[in-house]
C-alpha cells in the first residue's frame, strides 16, 4: 500500500482550480424584492435579500438567499421529474427557461435552457419564487425521499477509495460549490476515478480543464493509485451534446 501524503499539507485545490476560473467575477449583485420593478405587492412585508453570483458557466447563475437551503451536501435536479422530493425545485421548474436546479447548503444554482433565454427575463421570476418559498415555511426537501450521498463512507470502501472520497468531500467539493456546482463520486476502476459534474459545472466550457488540471492533479498528488479522472454524464446530457454536434 502506497504511503499517502497528509491532506493537511502540500498543494491546495484552490490554487489548482483558480487557474481554470481566473477572471471570474465574484462581485454579488444584491437584489431586494422592492427593487424588482414589476413586483410591487407586499414589498414592505418581507425583508429578504437574494444575491446573484456569476459562475464559470454563462448559462448558470448562483442565487444566494441568505439563509440555509440544505443542511449539508447538494441535490441536483436535471428536470421536473427529478424534483419529486423538493417542493422548492418543483416551483423553480415552473419558470420558463429553467433547465436544471442545483440546491446547495446556502445557494441555489439555476441553469437556463440556452443563451437565447436572457437572464433579465428569468431572474425576476426566480427571485420571486425563492422569496415566496422561504416565507411559506415549507421544507426545501422531503427528508424521507432524500437519497444518500455518493461520497458518504461505506464499509465496502478500501483504503484508496476512502481516501478519494475524503479528498472530494473536504478539499474539492467545497471549492467547486463556491462556483455554483458540485462533483459526485461514481466509482474507481483500473486507476480511473469516475466523477459526475453537477450544476454550473455540467455544461461549463472549462469543466474538462477543471477535471484534468485541478481535480486530477490533486487526487494524484495524494493518492498514487489514481492514474486519471473521467467524467460520467447522464444519458440526457449525452443525447443533447450529440444533437448540438
Amino acid at each position: 500500500m502506497a504511503a499517502y501524503r497528509s491532506v493537511g499539507v502540500g498543494r491546495n485545490l484552490v490554487t489548482l482550480l483558480t487557474r481554470s476560473y481566473h477572471g471570474l467575477c465574484k462581485t454579488p449583485d444584491i437584489v431586494k424584492r422592492i427593487a424588482l420593478p414589476h413586483q410591487t405587492t407586499n414589498m414592505f412585508i418581507r425583508n429578504m435579500f437574494v444575491q446573484t453570483q456569476n459562475t464559470p458557466n454563462p448559462n448558470s447563475l448562483k442565487f444566494i438567499p441568505g439563509r440555509v437551503v440544505l443542511e449539508a451536501g447538494t441535490m441536483d435536479f436535471t428536470g421536473p421529474r427529478d424534483a419529486y422530493c423538493s417542493p422548492l425545485a418543483r416551483q423553480l421548474f415552473r419558470i420558463d427557461g429553467v433547465k436544471s436546479v442545483l440546491l446547495g447548503p446556502d445557494f441555489i444554482t439555476i441553469t437556463r435552457v440556452d443563451g437565447n433565454t436572457e437572464w433579465k427575463v428569468i431572474k425576476p421570476d426566480v427571485f420571486a419564487t425563492i422569496m415566496d418559498f422561504f416565507t411559506s415555511g415549507l421544507p426545501v426537501v422531503n427528508e424521507a425521499d432524500v437519497p444518500s450521498a455518493d461520497t458518504a463512507p461505506s464499509e465496502e470502501d478500501d483504503e484508496v477509495v476512502a481516501m478519494i472520497k475524503e479528498l472530494l468531500d473536504t478539499r474539492i467539493r467545497p471549492t467547486v460549490q463556491e462556483d455554483g456546482g458540485d462533483i459526485l463520486y461514481r466509482g474507481f476502476e483500473d486507476g480511473i476515478v469516475m466523477l459526475k459534474l453537477q450544476g454550473a459545472c455540467t455544461s461549463c466550457p472549462s469543466s474538462i480543464i477543471t477535471l484534468k488540471n485541478g481535480i486530477q492533479n490533486m487526487l494524484q498528488f495524494y493518492v498514487p493509485e489514481v492514474e486519471g479522472v473521467e467524467q460520467v454524464k447522464d444519458e440526457e446530457v449525452e443525447v443533447e451534446e450529440k444533437v448540438k454536434e
